[in-house]
Parts: structure tokens; sequence; C-alpha cells
């Protein structure tokens, strides 16, 4: 199981990146996505769930009307749309699978909000 982050970076306040998630190594069509985050000092946190079809999307409180995850189930890729940023949106995004009760993750994608 592999999957890179990409997208990330220094991002003005109201800005609007995109972050992307390569998959491989497994089945990508059968499984639900994730992204989730971490900020400094603060606990790893679920951002968006999309199910394996595209069909069902959850989002945390936090992000909810800001941020739109989506799925490329040809291309086996995780798309994460975020809008409106603000500072506490600075952390580290991660992309996941959970693959037989194990969760599996890339390296991360570090976005800052800053001025």
């Amino acid at each position: 199981v592999h999957v890179v982050e990409s997208g990330g970076g220094l991002v003005q306040p109201g800005g609007s990146p995109r972050l992307s998630c390569a998959a491989s190594g497994f089945t990508f069509h059968i499984y639900d996505m994730s992204w989730y985050r971490q900020a400094p000092g603060k606990e790893r946190e679920l951002v968006a769930t999309i199910s394996h079809l595209g069909r069902s999307t959850n989002y945390a409180d936090s992000v909810k009307g800001r941020f739109t995850i989506s799925r490329d189930n040809v291309k086996n890729m995780v798309y994460l749309d975020m809008n409106n940023l603000k500072p506490e949106d600075t952390a580290v995004y991660y992309c996941s699978v959970n693959r037989g009760g194990v969760l599996y993750w890339g390296q991360g994608t570090q976005v800052i909000v800053s001025s």
C-alpha cells in the first residue's frame, strides 16, 4: 500500500489550494479514503472521508462547508479542495486508507496558512 500526498505549501488566509493523493498497491475503488491533519502540538484528526464510489462524504465540523473531498477511481487519486483557509488550518495533511483494520498513511504534505 502506497499513498503520496502533494499540493501543500504556504497559503495566504482565504486561499484555496488543492491537495492530491496518489494511491497504489491496493484495489483503490473498493476502499473508502480519508484525509487527516495534524497541527503542531496537537493530535492527528480526521478531516474528511469519501466512500469507495464517491457517493458519500463526511467532514469534520471545523471544515464543513469549506473543504471538499473527491476521488477519481480511474486515476487512483483522492483530492481535498480547501477554500477560505484560516490560520488554524495550518497542519500536515495526510491521505489515509483503512485496509483490513490497518490505517496506512503517506508522508504528509504541510499546509501553512499565513500572511
